[in-house]
């Protein structure tokens, strides 16, 4: 990772809790903060400018939307939780692509003693934070700048298709976390499931889901094999106590229970706003269609998702493991 002073902070907090923007900057950060916000415009979308083609997806009002939509599907199939590692009272947690920053903060107000960090490439957080949450633009994908042994709690959520060497990032994270700290990897896997075979073979939806992993194959990014080997990576790293939890998250209204079915509203909502940002980058740059071709694929697309009455979801997946208080060999080097 950069330098901070490669990077752009956000401040935080008045009495109230809360902050704006300040006099907080030194020049130098001001300056760069300039040159983060510039943003690249392609097929109607817009794009990350720092370190520009790491991340394929946009980063605009709609994107932003999307994503906000997602956290609230997410945390309402968890019950509410913000995570499933076993916390007691953390006091410095990271972030790690942090979107639009939504988790940082509720985390904040759910450990006010805690300080939060959240890190993108993109500088599209909110400037009225809880005091205790800060944001900083800059690549985790480089060597990191936070100090050894300082972090209690890690958190990743939806990185599987962005990342490109997980075990370097898991390394990272072990050489960060205090000894007893606990990392978490939470995504949504890109395989649309059906048990009771009410999804057709061509199912339009499951066709997408398939498209799409193979045009991030094809730039380098194995989603859903990174996702199946999350924990033996977590081990081998030299993590303990690994565990995953795996909860299906349904696509439609189709549950009989009353909270399934509104996460699947959600998660049927946030898909169908997201297909044009998900698809057009990937499958111009990774397939080489042209941006016609993907909007005339996406029409049977979005007819599938409205229309579609199988019982289909999309598999979420949570994997966490604590450092030891001992680091073993392994994971020590």
């Amino acid at each position: 990772m950069t330098e901070p002073s490669g990077s752009r902070e956000c401040p935080s907090a008045d009495e109230d809790g809360y902050d704006a923007f300040s006099g907080m900057l030194s020049a130098d950060s001001i300056s760069m903060s300039e040159d983060v916000r510039d943003y690249v415009f392609e097929n109607s979308r817009r794009y990350h400018k720092y370190n520009e083609g790491r991340y394929h997806f946009p980063n605009d009002d709609a994107e932003q939307e999307r994503e906000d939509m997602q956290h609230a599907m997410i945390v309402l199939l968890c019950d509410g939780k913000l995570h499933f590692a076993p916390l007691e009272n953390p006091q410095s947690v990271l972030d790690i692509g942090t979107g639009t920053g939504i988790w940082a903060i509720d985390m904040g107000d759910e450990y006010p003693a805690a300080e939060i960090l959240g890190i993108d490439l993109s500088p599209i957080q909110p400037l009225w934070v809880p005091r205790n949450v800060q944001f900083l633009v800059d690549n985790i994908e480089e060597e990191w700048v936070q100090p050894p042994n300082s972090l209690d709690y890690i958190h990743s959520r939806q990185m599987a298709p962005t990342i490109r060497d997980w075990p370097a990032i898991i390394a990272e994270a072990y050489k960060a976390l205090k000894p007893g700290g606990w990392l978490e990897l939470q995504d949504l896997k890109c395989v649309v499931g059906c048990d009771d075979g009410t999804m057709l073979a061509d199912d339009a939806l499951a066709s997408f889901a398939r498209t799409l992993a193979d045009a991030l194959c094809r730039l380098g990014i194995d989603c859903i094999y990174s996702i199946e080997n999350y924990a033996r990576w977590l081990r081998e790293a030299g993590f303990v106590n690994v565990q995953e939890v795996v909860l299906k998250a349904p696509l439609g209204t189709w549950p009989k229970d009353p909270h399934l079915a509104r996460v699947g509203l959600y998660n049927r909502n946030m898909i169908y706003d997201g297909l044009h940002g998900f698809s057009i980058r990937p499958f111009t740059h990774g397939l080489g269609w042209t941006p016609e071709e993907v909007e005339v694929y996406l029409v049977d697309v979005r007819k599938a998702i409205l229309n579609s009455t199988a019982h289909i979801y999309l598999p979420f997946h949570s994997v966490y493991a604590q450092k030891p208080l001992r680091p073993t060999t392994e994971g020590s080097k």
